[in-house]
Order: structure tokens, then sequence, then C-alpha cells
């Protein structure tokens, strides 16, 4: 995830406060952007500086506000007692709970469904399942640190746009919509524990198996553009370094 700058962060928070006046009408679009500039008289050449990208920053520090009211959610509820993939949902639907504006995230939608921004809004939401997982105390550093977020990502990117078109009482529909794909997540896990444990499945699988136990999570220093890195097998990576 990208760091950005307090200081930036601050402007951007103060331009998209302005912009949310627009973008029910106008989307997350240049004009939006400069309207949101005019609006809250922020120097044209700071504005830009904070957003290089225009309304498309701003689009994400919508989405990145919003995991940070998840996170205070999460923070203040006390879940014991709860299974952990109620855990789970229980965490998405605090995300989607935290949107005050639908159409903001339904114009957010369209922007990143452009082939140019496909990149920057799976990054968002890769970002929130991370969270989410960070969290919970997910301590996985292998090949199921991604498998972790990307089921998550879909089961988030898949409640959200069915939360987009729903109009029942208290959105109960999405919800339950939501425990439906918690509950197919689980039977995937349930599957691979059977596999795990068959001595004839888990022959055949030893090769792919060993090829992911190479892949290891993203370390305090991974390289530059990449998501993580590949740990090869040798005395330098006994002592645990997999930089």
């Amino acid at each position: 995830m990208v760091q950005i700058e307090p200081k930036q962060q601050e402007i951007r928070e103060e331009l998209l406060r302005a912009a949310m006046d627009h973008v029910a009408f106008d989307g997350w679009s240049e004009t939006t952007y400069r309207a949101a500039v005019a609006q809250s008289r922020i120097d044209a050449q700071v504005a830009r500086a904070a957003c290089p990208r225009g309304a498309v920053d701003l689009a994400l520090c919508f989405h990145a506000l919003g995991d940070e009211e998840m996170l205070r959610r999460m923070a203040a509820t006390a879940p014991a007692e709860m299974r952990f993939r109620d855990r789970i949902a229980q965490a998405v639907r605090f995300r989607i709970e935290a949107i005050e504006d639908k159409e903001a995230v339904r114009r957010a939608s369209s922007l990143f469904a452009l082939p140019q921004n496909a990149a920057l809004g799976a990054g968002a939401i890769w970002g929130t399942a991370d969270r989410i997982w960070s969290a919970l105390g997910d301590a996985s550093r292998d090949v199921n640190w991604y498998t972790k977020r990307a089921t998550l990502s879909g089961v988030y990117g898949a409640t959200v746009l069915y939360w987009l078109g729903d109009d029942s009482e208290g959105q109960e529909a999405t919800w339950t919509f939501l425990d439906r794909r918690i509950d197919d997540v689980m039977q995937i896990e349930k599957v691979k524990a059977q596999v795990n444990e068959s001595p004839l499945l888990r022959g055949l699988l030893a090769g792919p198996n060993w090829l992911a136990s190479r892949i290891k999570a993203p370390g305090a220093h991974p390289p530059a553009g990449m998501p993580g890195h590949w740990a090869p097998e040798g005395p330098e990576t006994s002592g645990g370094n997999n930089s």
C-alpha cells in the first residue's frame, strides 16, 4: 500500500469533502476534481501535488477512509464468542455499513471498471481484504497469505455489487447474500483440508505444494512493483531471511 504524507492526506481529505457535493452529478471526474479545488480554495498546484491523478485519487481516498471506519468498528467489538467465519462476515458488513453515500460507490465502480483504472480498483479491494485479515490476526506468511486475501476480495467485491442493487429493508438481502458467499468459501477450505489429509491426493500434489511453499508473503522491503517475492531454496534462507 502506498504511503501518503500526513499533509498530503489532509489536503486529499479536504478536497474529498468538497468533491462529495459533485460526485452524484459528475461522478469521479475531472469536472468534480476542479470543482472541489475551487470550492476548497486550495492552491491548484498544491492540490495536484496531493492528487496527481485528480478525481481518481479522491475516489481512492474515499475508499481508504471507509476501510479506516471499518477498522474502528472492528476494534470496538469484542467477538470472543463468535465463530471465525462470523467474524469475517461481520468485518465485511462493517465495511459496507461504513459507506454513507451509495451513489459515490456506484460512481466509483464505473470509474474503476475503466481499463486504465482497473488495477487501482483491484488494489483498493485487495487492501480492504488485507486490512480485514490483518485485524483478525492472520499470521500466514506463505501462499495462504495470497489465497486468503484473493478469496476475501472476491467475496467483498461481489457483496458490494449486490448491495448496490439491494432495496430490501435493512439491506437484509445483502447480508443473506454475504452469508452464502462466506459459506461457499468455507466449503472450499473444507475440501482443501480433506485433500491434505488424503495420502493419495497429498502425494499427487507434492510437486504443486512444493512450488507453493516457495511463495512468501511480502516482507518489510519487497522488490519494487511486486506484491511478494520468491524464496530460493538454499542456506541463505535457513535463517528466515526471505527478502
